[in-house]
Order: structure tokens, then sequence, then C-alpha cells
């Protein structure tokens, strides 16, 4: 019997003898290559691998900035570049708008008030002179010398005005303008007067025509432009007065907002460290408080002064002004009515008047409301005196042309003549002691003028300086206040 034949290792007992499993044949056989994998497209590029996008120089910064603020020395050095920029900032604002309403103070004081006062001076002397010819044209042959003077004094001193007027006007400016057209019709007014003159010592009757037609042209082309050049420089000086005044409000914010921030620096400090005083923050402080006081009690000051200057001086000034001019005119008005000897009337409720006689008694109404506001505004008795001795004046003078007019309507041609031209008891003593009071009052309030606006203007001196420099020394002691308590750290 045949035995199977035993291996000469057993396996373990309980151990099964493990077997490979069958592979299926292989096409090609052994070292045959492997399955193919399909083609890739033709004509893309492998991937590559993608790039963080660059972050900007901005955000880089916040980063910085926001890492730096999570500790205390970033949030010191914080703290100290903000204070610093305020302190800095402040001073540079005030200095900016002290500098422009200290330029506009100027102007006040030595550019718009002259001009305004020149155009004033303009019209009196053109209307002054239209008065003087007109008495020398009623004299005649005995014209005075010291009213053919004063004509050639009014005339020069137009001229003087206006060549300066135009030497500070904008060459395109309105202004310019109005000055233009009055050198150009001055020559020809006095060009119509001269001719009256001759024709008048000659006892010409036509020469009486060319002197109605001078004062025509003064009256409804000269004066007017005058007026407007006055007007014009009046607007002028408000609108200095209006950049001169108002209260410099950015910078007295920015300064109550820089001793906030520099108070809270330092109750934060205190919190902190238990340190009552930073001497740095501490200086930066009174700098800051110093500027903003100066700024306070400085352009109060000043304001104050400018607009005194303004009520108890421009304002007098014009109304003094007006007054003066209406006395002219209203002269002026009166010596034609002789000239022309009634050769021109307007109809006034049904009846023919005088032209002239007509409008002397408009101005004496516009005269007599000046000297009334004049009184009102004077604000001393330097300054009323003269006006209450002009309204006396004017009372005179209207009795007096009262009497004239009735010789003049009597047909007493002479003796209404003596009334207003004589040398005793005649209208001509009332109007010069009008011009004479009205010419004292003027000067009174110019020097109150300048007093008031300069003091306004020397309140503000150095302010503009000052502010930048004590905002710079603020800004180092914030730094320095910040790097002390900084140097803790190292």
């Amino acid at each position: 019997m045949t035995q199977p034949q035993k291996s000469s290792t057993a396996a373990p007992p309980g151990a099964a003898v493990p077997t490979m499993p069958s592979l299926p044949p292989q096409p090609g056989g052994p070292g045959a290559p492997g399955p193919s994998l399909p083609p890739a497209p033709q004509g893309s590029a492998a991937p590559e691998p993608t790039q963080p996008a660059r972050r900007t120089a901005w955000a880089e910064g916040v980063d910085r900035l926001r890492a730096a603020a999570t500790t205390e020395p970033g949030r010191l050095r914080i703290i100290g570049a903000v204070l610093a920029l305020l302190v800095v900032a402040f001073g540079a604002v005030t200095a900016w708008q002290t500098t422009e309403r200290a330029a506009a103070a100027d102007d006040v004081l030595h550019s718009s008030q002259p001009l305004s006062s020149d155009a004033a001076d303009i019209y009196r002397s053109l209307a002054d002179a239209n008065t003087a010819a007109s008495s020398g044209f009623l004299a005649g042959g005995g014209e005075s010398a010291a009213t053919r003077d004063r004509y050639e004094k009014d005339i020069r001193t137009a001229a003087g005005k206006l060549v300066n007027a135009a030497a500070n006007s904008d060459p395109d400016s309105p202004s310019a303008a109005t000055i233009a057209k009055l050198n150009r019709m001055l020559p020809e007014y006095k060009g119509l007067v001269e001719r009256a003159r001759t024709y008048n010592r000659q006892g010409f009757p036509v020469g009486g025509a060319y002197l109605r037609y001078a004062n025509e042209k003064m009256q409804t082309d000269m004066l007017p432009a005058a007026e407007d050049l006055y007007t014009k420089e009046n607007q002028r000086l408000r609108a200095d007065y209006d950049d001169a005044t108002p209260y410099p409000w950015a910078a007295i914010a920015l300064g109550v907002l820089v001793l906030a921030g520099l108070a809270w620096a330092q109750h934060r400090n205190y919190r902190r460290t238990n340190r009552v005083l930073n001497h740095g923050l501490v200086a930066a402080t009174a700098t800051a408080t110093v500027v903003l006081l100066w700024l306070v009690v400085g352009h109060s000051v000043a304001r104050a002064g400018l607009n005194d200057s303004y009520d108890h001086g421009v304002r007098s000034l014009n109304v003094l002004n007006d007054a003066r001019i209406a006395s002219l005119k209203a002269r002026g008005n009166e010596n034609l009515t002789l000239v022309a000897r009634g050769a021109e009337t307007v109809e006034v409720s049904g009846k023919a008047l005088d032209k002239y006689d007509v409008t002397f008694q408009a101005d004496m109404k516009t005269l007599a409301k000046g000297l009334s506001l004049a009184e009102n505004l004077a604000d001393d008795d330097t300054g009323e005196q003269p006006v209450t001795a002009a309204v006396g004046n004017m009372e005179e003078w209207q009795k007096r042309h009262t009497s004239a007019r009735a010789e003049d309507d009597n047909g007493n041609y002479e003796q209404a003549l003596e009334k207003v031209i004589g040398a005793k008891g005649a209208t001509v003593e009332c109007f010069d002691s009008v011009d004479k009071n009205l010419a004292k009052a003027l000067n009174h309030e110019q020097t109150e003028f300048k007093r008031a606006a300069g003091d306004g203007l020397d309140a503000m001196t150095g302010l503009s300086v000052g502010a930048a420099a004590l905002a710079v020394i603020g800004a180092a002691g914030a730094v320095l206040g910040i790097g002390r308590r900084l140097s803790e750290y190292r």
C-alpha cells in the first residue's frame, strides 16, 4: 500500500498555508508595456502654481498700524503722532485765518476807506466847482479872485483825486471805467465854463446858455458818475469789513479739539502710571491754551475796534459827505435861479415854477435830513457841536433865500442878487458857514475812524506769526512727552 509522501517541515497546527491568487494571463507577456493613457490635448500648457495677489502699500501700512496698536508702545506712538498733527494743524489754520483778517483790516484802514473818502472828495470838488462857476458868473466882471481861485482849486482837486483813484483801481473794474469817463468829461466841462465867462464879460446873453449847458452836463453826467464811483468804493469798503470781522470759527473749533485731545492723553497717562504730570504734554497744553486765548481775545478786540470805526466813523462820514454834497448842490441851484431868470420851469401841482428853485428846495430837505441823522450819530460833543452849528446856518439860509426869491419875483433883480452873493447878510454867508462846519465835523469823524480802525488792526499784530511759532513748540512738547513715556519700555 502506497503512503503519501510527507514533507519534512510540518505546518504548525491550526495554521493554513496561504495560497497566491491566480492571475489571468496578461497580454504581451512579461515586459510588455502597460495600458496607454489618453493623449493630452495639443496647445495646452501645464498648469502653473497660483501666486498670492500682491498687497498694496496702504494695506500693508494698515496691517502694521493694526499690529502696532495691539501693544502699548505702538499706541503711544500713534497718540503722539496724532497730537502733534493736531497742534500743527491748529497753528496753521490760526495763522491762515488771522492773516486774511489782518490783511482785510489793513485794507480798510489804508486802502478802501481812503479811496472812499477820495471818491467823496471828487464829488464834492465837482459840485463846489459848479457852485463857484455860477457865483462867478453872477458877479460878471466883478468876479472876486477868491471865487476864481476856489473854482480852480476844486478842478485841480478833482483831477488829482481821479489820478489817485485810477492808480488804485483794477484796470478792468467798473470803477476804472467811471474814472476814465470823468477824466474825459472834466476838460469838456471846464471849456464850457470858460466860454460862458468870456461871453458874459462881453455882455452877450449866450453866456448864460453856455453856463446852463455846463451845469446840465455836471448835474446829469458828471455828478451821477462821481456818485456811482462813490457808491462802488463804499461797497468795496463794506466788503473789506465783512472779510475782517467774522470770527475764525475753524481755528477756534480746532483749538478746542486740540485741548480736548491733550487732556484725554494726560488722563490716560495718569490712569496707567499714576503720574499726575507729563512735562511735555503740559507744555503742549499750555501753548495751545495761549494760542486759543490770544486768538479769541485778540480777534474780539480787533472786531470791536473795527465795528466801532464803522458805526462811529464810516457811517458818520457817509452821512456828513451826503449832507455836504446836498448843500453844494443847493447853492448851485440857488445861483442858477438868478442866472436862468425863469427861462426854465417845471409844473408842480398845476403851477409853473422855476426849475432851479424847485431843485433847491429838494436839496435843502436832503440837507436837513442829513444833518439830523449826523446829530444822532455823533457820539461826543466835539463831533456834535459843528453839526448843530450847521443846522442853525441852514435855517438862516432858508430865511434869507425866501427873502431873495421875494425880491426876484417882484422884479427887483439887483436886490435879489445882493441877497444871494452880496458882501453882507447874503445867503452865501450861510452856505459858507454850513460848508465849514461840515468840513470840521468830517475831520473829527475821520480822526475817530483812524483811531478805532488802527486799534482794531493793532489787536491782530503778531497773532499769525505767534500762533505758528507756539504751535511748533506745542507739537514738540507733545512728541517729547510721549517719547519720555516710550523710553520706559526700552
